[in-house]
């Protein structure tokens, strides 16, 4: 009998009063849940807190003790409500220091591109003491990998940078495999049944996704997910034959 594949999980968690105000649209979220289902890592969770310590820390505390990975966007930039760098070394009890290789880094960044690496620019520089860099192609200034907790920069285009750095040392599972079938039924009419093809499933995860189709109106995509391809045909096929039956009670009445 073949065991079960390792199952990877992951959290994400946003940090910022920007994100919470509305002043700043949230757009790493949906990215790092396609990344991370592409690579087989299970999102679990996602988190938004503010620039406030104690909600960072016990977040921090919270997820990286359920989850395989923690990915953390935001307040890892040069400004004094950027605090994720003392919150992640609060959270793993460690002292924050100065980097020497974030340092040079970023003298080398600003050779480049001009500026003087003063006090505010230096607060990039500092990790929670025993983290790994990680690489910022993008704009220079590194986030860093804690334990499980992976910290990121908020801008997207430099966590995508981030996030191509890490991916290839990170653990990864089965990837979930999913099919879509249109139900041409709306959704209230397949509630019980599908229910109870999902329990007969208990391998797969099967979900129901209502729309509106612009010639039938109120519609239902019926998703169905699992890590074996046998399983997920089969519960395919017992939806396909619910949905099947769905219709032509509904025609009836």
């Amino acid at each position: 009998m073949n065991a079960s594949p390792e199952i990877i999980t992951a959290a994400v968690l946003v940090i910022g009063d920007e994100i919470l105000s509305g002043r700043t649209k949230d757009k790493n979220i949906g990215y790092i849940a396609d990344y991370c289902t592409a690579i087989g890592i299970d999102l679990k969770e996602v988190r938004v807190v503010s620039d406030d310590e104690a909600a960072v820390v016990s977040a921090l505390d919270a997820l990286r003790h359920t989850y395989t990975y923690v990915f953390t966007t935001g307040g890892i930039g040069p400004t004094h409500d950027d605090i994720t760098a003392e919150c992640v070394a609060k959270a793993f009890g460690v002292p924050l220091d100065v980097h020497p290789e974030a340092v040079a880094i970023l003298k080398e960044r600003l050779a480049k591109t001009g500026g003087e690496l003063n006090e505010a620019r230096l607060r990039m520089a500092r990790v929670p003491r025993g983290a790994a860099l990680v690489a910022n192609k993008v704009s220079g200034a590194p986030g860093f990998w804690t334990g499980n907790v992976i910290t990121m920069a908020g801008i997207p285009a430099v966590m995508q940078a981030m996030l191509d750095e890490v991916a290839p040392k990170l653990k990864t599972g089965a990837r979930l495999m999913s099919e879509t079938i249109r139900a041409d039924a709306k959704e209230g009419d397949l509630g019980t049944p599908l229910a109870t093809v999902a329990k007969q499933h208990p391998e797969t995860i099967i979900g129901s996704y209502h729309f509106i189709d612009d010639k039938l109106g109120p519609n239902t995509n019926i998703v169905v997910r699992a890590r074996d391809a046998e399983k997920l045909a089969a519960a395919k096929a017992a939806v396909e034959a619910m949905l099947a039956a769905v219709r032509v009670q509904v025609a009836r009445q």
